[in-house]
């Protein structure tokens, strides 16, 4: 076994690999399982996080979205518990191989585009997200945030259970990464 990278030999690397394999099969797996570390979260909203996200991407996929909009709506919020004050682009790293650019920067840019909703509360610019006017994703990131994901805090809604979004999930995050539909980048 080596002790640093410039060590390693093909039969080093082999079984390596062999355990990526079987941990990237099980992904989705872990990114429920990170999903539902939200349900532990109390930062003082109607529902908690998890049920945020389940409501939000219930939302997107009763407006019709396709499926990998469905999926960015499921996971737009799963980096809160381990990194509050960037959660976006933590998120859009996370999703940003197996999903089109166009629905990374959605991710990425997600709170700045709710903060029309709030941001005059904390001393911000509610307006801040017209600085992005006439970027390729920012009509599909408004509508995100105005029709999803700001309406997705009420405790009454009939949200739809996680298990209801493991296809989409599995068809996701079991597609190779930085594929066809990632191929072109989008500007920040």
């Amino acid at each position: 076994m080596f002790r640093s990278f410039d060590e390693a030999t093909a039969e080093d690397w082999k079984p390596i690999g062999e355990k990526f394999e079987r941990f990237q099969q099980g992904l989705v797996g872990e990114i429920v399982a990170a999903l539902q570390a939200l349900k532990h979260l109390d930062l003082g909203y109607p529902v908690d996080r998890y049920e945020h996200s389940l409501q939000t991407a219930t939302r997107a996929f009763r407006a019709q979205a396709d499926e990998e909009t469905v999926v960015c709506a499921l996971i737009h919020d799963i980096g809160d518990v381990l990194a509050p004050t960037n959660h976006g682009p933590f998120a859009a790293t996370m999703i940003a191989p197996y999903v089109s650019p166009e629905n990374a920067w959605l991710v990425h840019h997600h709170e700045e585009f709710q903060g029309y909703f709030y941001a005059q509360y904390f001393g911000g610019d509610r307006h801040a997200r017209d600085a992005y006017r006439g970027h390729p994703a920012f009509a599909r990131t408004a509508l995100f945030t105005d029709h999803w994901d700001q309406k997705a805090f009420d405790p009454d809604y009939d949200t739809m259970p996680i298990d209801a979004f493991m296809p989409a999930l599995d068809a996701i995050f079991t597609r190779p990464a930085w594929g066809p539909q990632t191929k072109t980048r989008l500007r920040p």
